[in-house]
């Protein structure tokens, strides 16, 4: 339901766009003239304003001005019985959305009255979208991490947000795919515009087509009415295609031509329709090796990995850890209403060691369990799932991922953490690489990882072939 205001002097106008505007639903507000009209935007905000220009007291301009100076959001349609090009492109270059010239059918101007709503409740979205990641980022929200390859990843965002290309974010399964993607788009010139998700894993390969592209009435059973597709919805914003690897090769054909093309056709239909949509595509899945088994086409493949983003999983950056765990800790606090503050140093143990295969995710659900069920001001082992709890901590001195190695001593004038962490990983594959004779796949098997971390830390940790 909107809000929509009417003005014009012509009662019987007024009265025929208020029942219009009644029967589809909407609340309506009416002036007889521009000063009422002008008084009526003082008192509220309006989801669309539809206004005569020729009226007594103030001419409709001043009620366009007004609205525009006060809500830069609320699009206003213009009508006139006086056309002429030049108070058309007057209003037009003021900001109107659309004119009509009177008289008019109601039925002609429907859709693009139902248009600018539509316009405008993206655009409402869209702001309480950015106002709840401006939350999220004063409370330490969003993207979170300070480690190395997560500082590497938002310098990346912030860079590839500058340009118009297609993106593609790898990364396992809770790495924070779809957060990454959104920070793109609100770092980019579309920030205002739409952002919109779908996981083509989720939608049956008969209807991916429809739910893209859109269809025309009667093409298939079940479609009663015309219906907007996806492509068309986020025209001058961001349409995110989760789960890419899913993708059904003839479906892959279709998105291809798209993205060379920018037009799309919907189901049904015989006309193509050009679209302004920034792509960014995710996949938890090697799409090299997707490629090579014949399961994903090449051409779209070197077509979405323009730039690529890789997320590094969570146990890449332990230091992220302590971190995210505080920053849920908070969110849960806030959202259970319970004065729970702190992470016992034991618990933290606990949580460092852990080996999360479901990624930042998996730490989420894990903080929320503990914050549910802990009774007490502060999460403790005991808070804490049995499979978190049952894993042994590992002795002073000795290291999780190689027991039996001794750490280095800290020194009294302390030390870097992060250089000493990296090369002490830089040191374990190297061991690894040099038993296997070079072999990758059999280094990232003794190492209890898969294959692409172990290509992640190799290029992380900057080691060429040669050492």
């Amino acid at each position: 339901m909107s809000r929509i205001l009417v003005v014009d002097d012509e009662l019987s106008m007024r009265e025929v766009l208020e029942i219009f505007f009644l029967n589809e639903g909407h609340d309506v507000d009416t002036a007889p003239d521009g000063a009422a009209g002008v008084a009526r935007l003082h008192e509220q905000e309006y989801d669309l304003v539809i206004t005569d220009l020729r009226m007594p007291r103030t001419h409709g301009l001043v009620v366009l001005e007004q609205c525009r100076a006060l809500y830069p959001e609320t699009p206003v349609i213009v009508m006139t019985a006086y056309a002429s090009t030049e108070t058309a492109i007057e209003a037009m270059k003021m900001g109107a959305y659309d004119y009509f010239t009177k008289p008019f059918k109601l039925e002609a101007v429907q859709a693009v009255i139902d248009k600018a709503l539509e316009r405008r409740r993206l655009v409402r979205e869209n702001r309480k979208l950015r106002a709840e990641l401006d939350g999220r980022a004063r409370r330490g929200g969003g993207i979170i991490g300070r480690s190395r390859a997560m500082n590497q990843v938002m310098d990346l965002v912030r860079r590839v947000a500058r340009t118009r290309t297609n993106v593609l974010i790898l990364g396992e399964s809770g790495t924070g795919k779809e957060l990454v993607a959104r920070a793109v788009h609100e770092a980019s010139e579309r920030a205002n515009e739409p952002f919109l998700v779908v996981n083509c894993a989720a939608i049956p390969e008969n209807l991916l087509e429809s739910e893209l592209f859109g269809h025309r009435k009667g093409t298939f059973t079940g479609a009663t009415q015309d219906k907007e597709g996806l492509f068309k919805a986020a025209h001058g914003g961001t349409l995110l295609l989760d789960e890419i690897g899913e993708m059904p090769l003839g479906m892959q054909v279709k998105l291809l031509r798209v993205l060379q093309e920018r037009k799309i056709k919907a189901v049904g239909d015989v006309r193509e329709v050009p679209v302004d949509v920034r792509v960014i595509a995710a996949t938890n899945r090697d799409l090299e090796a997707e490629v090579k088994a014949g399961r994903f086409r090449e051409d779209l493949y070197y077509r979405l990995n323009v730039i690529s983003i890789d997320l590094p999983p969570l146990r890449a950056r332990p230091t992220d850890i302590p971190l995210l765990a505080h920053h849920f800790l908070r969110k849960y606090a806030r959202e259970f209403d319970k004065r729970i503050t702190e992470i016992t140093p034991e618990a933290m143990q606990r949580l460092l060691k852990y080996d999360y295969s479901g990624n930042v995710r998996e730490l989420e659900n894990i903080l929320e369990r503990a914050v549910a069920l802990e009774e007490g001001p502060r999460i403790t082992e005991h808070s804490l799932p049995p499979a978190l709890r049952s894993t042994d901590t590992p002795a002073p001195g000795a290291s999780a991922e190689a027991p039996g190695e001794v750490l280095p001593t800290v020194p009294a004038d302390g030390l870097d953490l992060e250089a000493a962490v990296e090369s002490f990983e830089r040191g374990i594959i190297a061991q690894a690489l040099e038993r296997t004779g070079g072999r990758k796949k059999e280094a990232a098997r003794l190492l209890g990882i898969s294959f692409r971390s172990l290509r992640y830390r190799l290029d992380k940790l900057n080691m060429k072939d040669d050492e």
